[in-house]
């Protein structure tokens, strides 16, 4: 039977009562009233509540059929796109892949092409070493973006077109590129109808880093071998604890009532920790939904994160002693979805053998016990998000769990967590620089200002 994610805020109580976070539950549960009146900040963009159950069943299908022709007919799926547009596809293609996916052969991946990712930042050499890495094999590439004009995939997207275009001729290349866009505006939308690419919709009242079980996130997932059915099932089983369960037995509130509790009480750091290197670009996307959600206003806890245990073994002394300025959420996959089990040696030279027999989870999860028991003692408080295993139905769970959480703990702040102004701030300085047509009056004074 598929379970869904828990949470669990024991090891917590030694830090607050819980008369005060009974307390905040009665907040956090008027913050989550707010939210499902659809009144409230930012309430033009929570299309993200009802997704797991309000989808467009017939886009899902043609999503399907899409994702089988770039497997059939690709050795390579090129995604592009920046921030919300590929993080969370990135962050389930690992989290359900093995470690090494896009070493192994076509067949071993059950016939996904390998997925690399582009326009994420402005690097050449990341451009040029993905170029070589496709070579003369086919490919095929789904570019992401609602206006289509976001400078990091519009220009990565001008070069793979062309070379598309130069490998398949122009009706060719529009057969491999799939436009995953808005409805019916913005330069992405006009040159996809124009050319014929196959196009999927992002819709209007879902922002970026809330759109992974959209087609943003649904067709790279597909085509990695994904079971998208199970994804978005995962994500209404956790809906409707989210919406139906009092605080008592909601984690995403109960997550959000210690998120605030402790940042009250001048925790002002946020440190995501996994266990397991598949994780790691789940923790990326986690940092952008709370990052970009909660940052504004002069508020807000700093979202980090940290893979351990290799990080103890360079963040390890400023976690246990330094500036007490933070506390921990652990992600604990539960059932991982293979193991080692350690051999015994006639000589003991490394004295290990007392762990023969035993299994790299085993040591592991002993690992992150100690880690959280040494933490504690450091004054470094630490909650658990329980994770029943890597597969389709868990991760949904997560998501969504994540995104209530976030809305939930937004409102609590008093902020709206569904805008980003902030975000705009580097690209009017950017584009100044840059010369862009209605940014010259920024030119002069930005780099008079960089002398």
């Amino acid at each position: 039977m598929n379970k869904t994610v828990s949470f669990d805020y024991k090891p917590a109580l030694e830090f607050v009562e819980q008369r005060e976070i009974d307390r905040m539950g009665e907040i956090v549960s008027h913050s989550k009233e707010e939210l499902l009146t659809r009144e409230g900040l930012g309430k033009d963009f929570l299309g993200w509540i009802d997704l797991p159950v309000d989808y467009d069943k017939e886009e899902l299908e043609r999503i399907k059929e899409a994702a089988k022709t770039i497997r059939d007919d690709s050795e390579v799926f090129v995604v592009i796109g920046i921030g919300g547009s590929y993080l969370g596809a990135r962050a389930a293609i690992e989290f359900l892949t093995p470690s090494f996916n896009n070493q192994l052969t076509k067949e071993q991946r059950g016939g996904a092409p390998e997925v690399y990712f582009a326009g994420k930042d402005i690097s050449g050499s990341y451009l040029n070493d993905l170029i070589r890495i496709i070579g003369d094999r086919d490919f095929s590439v789904n570019v992401i973006s609602k206006s289509g004009t976001t400078t990091e995939p519009a220009i990565a997207f001008r070069i793979f077109k062309k070379m598309l275009e130069k490998k398949y001729g122009p009706e060719g290349a529009a057969k491999r590129i799939y436009a995953t866009t808005d409805k019916a505006r913005g330069a992405l939308r006009s040159m996809a109808d124009e050319e014929g690419y196959t196009t999927f919709v992002i819709p209007d009242d879902v922002g970026g880093r809330f759109s992974v079980l959209t087609p943003v996130g649904l067709l790279p997932i597909a085509v990695a071998g994904g079971d998208v059915d199970a994804l978005l099932e995962g994500a209404a089983a956790q809906r409707k604890i989210s919406l139906d369960k009092d605080f008592d037995e909601n984690p995403s509130l109960q997550y959000a009532a210690l998120r605030n509790l402790f940042l009250r009480e001048g925790k002002v750091m946020e440190v995501l920790v996994d266990y397991e290197p598949s994780l790691h670009n789940l923790a990326e996307w986690w940092k952008q939904l709370y990052g970009e959600s909660e940052g504004k206003d002069g508020r807000g806890l700093f979202p980090a994160s940290y893979d351990l245990s290799t990080d103890l073994h360079s963040l390890g002394q400023f976690i246990q002693d330094g500036t007490r300025i933070m506390f921990e959420t652990v992600l604990n996959v539960e059932n991982p979805p293979s193991d080692v089990t350690i051999d015994e040696e006639p000589v003991d030279i490394d004295g290990i053998n007392y762990l023969s027999g035993k299994t790299f989870d085993f040591v592991n999860k002993n690992a992150m016990h100690g880690t959280r028991l040494a933490h504690t003692d450091g004054q470094v408080p630490n909650l658990i998000v329980n994770i029943p295993q890597q597969d389709a139905f868990s991760l949904g769970s997560l998501f969504y769990f994540f995104e209530f959480a976030v809305g939930v703990s937004g409102y609590t702040l008093g902020i709206n967590p569904f805008d980003q102004p902030g975000v705009e701030a580097y690209k009017r300085n950017m584009f100044g620089l840059l010369g862009k047509p209605g940014y010259e009056d920024l030119t002069e004074d930005l780099k008079k200002r960089l002398q």
